[in-house]
């Protein structure tokens, strides 16, 4: 019959109303989750003594391509606007140096927080979209050795505290002495990146299974790759440094050597901040090392093992970041480096932690911050409510009323409660006539009469934190 001819319609007008693919709307509820999520991230930044920047969300195609190895090709690329080529940014840090290069900076320690797009694949990367949010704090400028380095490190480790996300561990290796481990096994340089991806799976693979990639995929040879791990699966603390330091094979390699004298630096400053409990110094963290040149770090949480209830195991990485020496140099007409440190907070991988921890708690997050509701017993009172109203946004507090000229007081109540608004501020003819204001603590539902020209200390004070 018909039917068909309508379904297509129908089909269209879904289509229609959902945001683009890999992209979602956040509710009230999300939003304010968020929000509280990203003061407490802000205000740590603040605390460090960094300044805001913002950046366009479109940045010339040229900017962004080759900056990002693999990551290239996720690069959303717009349509020729008439003459210009442009993409949207991917991260913060090319924008960045752009920006410091542009202005002839060269030092500044700056936080920003911005939405990001990458054309992913949104189905076969669970939890991945094409648009999300990005934290960013960065050091820029020539500074003595692995000061900032720590100094980032810190942050990271207050966020984590502070959001009591649970136990968790902050990775960090180096650049030099990665490369320096390729170079004493005979792996030759042009292979360094593709064995460094690989290497990088170490968290996600057992080692049988990177050594077959490395020899079947990469084309490192059988006893380069035997070589490599002996030292990728080494994991530890300052003794461990102090053992390489003392490798004979290691301590050769110039660039090595470096790494592991200033990966013992920093150790001694985390040693003074008091954070080394949490931090392992591990030869297999690799990062996806476009524009990494030294210490590189990422932090994950930790978990009991369902299996296996001592066993901690890994549930995924939530900040990462590291040194990139030369990335503003590449923009500099000159060629001047500007040596950056920075990191990167994975604000959403944190957001939907908390937000599962949320629906499993069933408390319910206020989305608004209401703290009075004018409200009225009778009928007839509405110029009574926009009166009272009136007097209490023009002395800065937060209240509403109901939208109807003869609201049900019990209705009125009941909106109180659904929305967490904490007081009542009712007004009948009896008090109108008394000159007061009947407040009610929606909570506990005690009620007091106020005379009229207290109201607004009163309820000042009953609000104070």
């Amino acid at each position: 019959g018909d039917g068909y001819r309508v379904f297509p319609r129908a089909l269209a007008v879904t289509a229609a109303l959902c945001p683009g693919q890999g992209t979602r709307d956040h509710s009230p509820a999300q939003v304010a989750l968020r929000d509280r999520l990203l003061s407490a991230v802000v205000s740590c930044f603040k605390r460090h003594g960094a300044a805001a920047i913002d950046t366009p969300a479109l940045e010339l195609r040229e900017m962004l391509v080759g900056k990002y190895g693999e990551g290239s090709k996720l690069i959303y690329e717009l349509q020729d606007q008439g003459g210009e080529l442009l993409a949207l940014r991917y991260d913060l840090t090319v924008p960045f140096a752009r920006y410091l290069a542009m202005n002839k900076i060269t030092n500044m320690k700056r936080y920003h927080v911005a939405k990001v797009y990458r054309r992913d694949n949104p189905a076969t990367t669970r939890g991945r979209y094409r648009e999300f949010y990005q934290c960013d704090f960065d050091i820029a400028g020539q500074f003595d050795p692995m000061i900032p380095d720590a100094e980032c490190l810190k942050i990271v480790h207050e966020i984590l505290s502070d959001l009591q996300l649970g136990d968790f561990v902050i990775k960090v290796n180096d650049r030099r002495i990665l490369n320096g481990v390729f170079v004493v096994c005979g792996v030759p340089e042009s292979k360094f990146i593709p064995a460094c991806s690989t290497v990088d799976k170490l968290d996600k693979m057992p080692w049988e299974e990177v050594r077959s990639e490395m020899v079947g995929e990469k084309g490192l040879s059988p006893e380069a790759a035997d070589r490599i791990g002996e030292y990728v699966q080494l994991h530890g603390g300052l003794d461990l440094i102090e053992r390489l330091l003392q490798d004979p094979k290691l301590s050769q390699n110039k660039l090595a050597k470096e790494g592991l004298g200033d990966m013992k630096l920093l150790f001694e400053y985390l040693t003074l901040f008091g954070i080394t409990e949490k931090i392992s110094f591990d030869l297999s963290l690799a990062r996806g090392l476009d524009y990494y040149t030294g210490v590189i770090f990422e932090a994950v949480l930790l978990q009991q093992d369902n299996e296996h209830k001592e066993e901690l195991v890994n549930v995924g990485s939530v900040a990462g970041g590291g040194r990139y020496d030369g990335l503003v140099g590449m923009f500099d007409p000159k060629g001047r480096k500007v040596p950056c440190v920075g990191v990167s907070i994975g604000i959403e991988r944190i957001f939907s932690i908390l937000e599962q921890r949320l629906e499993a708690s069933g408390e319910k997050l206020r989305t608004t911050e209401t703290q009075v509701l004018v409200a009225t017993p009778q009928k007839h009172l509405l110029a009574a409510r926009l009166k009272l109203i009136s007097e209490l946004w023009d002395a800065g507090i937060k209240a509403e009323m109901l939208y109807k000229k003869d609201p049900k007081l019990l209705k009125q109540l009941q909106y109180c409660e659904d929305t967490g608004i904490p007081l009542a501020a009712i007004v009948g003819e009896q008090e109108l006539a008394d000159g007061v204001v009947k407040l009610r603590d929606v909570a506990t539902r005690q009620e007091v009469d106020v005379p009229r020209e207290k109201l607004i200390d009163e309820i000042r004070r009953r609000l104070e934190p």
